[in-house]
């Protein structure tokens, strides 16, 4: 999975799409990045056992950030700076 469509889900996901961003970021489950965002994307949901989960998928320690948008916006930042 390319980091352009990593960072389309991620705006899927700030604009309010979570289903869309989920599609995106489940077609390559082997991806860490694509795992880091499942992550978010599921703490957004509520999901906290799943998205622990993803976080261990993308070899990420569970996030301290309290809001997931915010942690969806650290990972744009990061994936843009690569």
């Amino acid at each position: 999975m390319s980091d352009d469509e990593l960072l389309a889900a991620i705006d899927l996901a700030l604009a309010g799409n979570w289903q869309g961003a989920h599609e995106i970021v489940q077609e390559d489950e082997q991806n860490a990045n694509a795992a880091w965002v499942h992550a978010a994307l599921h703490r957004i949901e509520g999901d906290i056992g799943n998205a622990r989960y993803w976080y261990r998928r993308a070899g990420k320690p569970d996030c301290r950030v309290t809001d997931p948008l915010d942690e969806l916006r650290s990972i744009r930042a990061t994936l843009t700076a690569s």
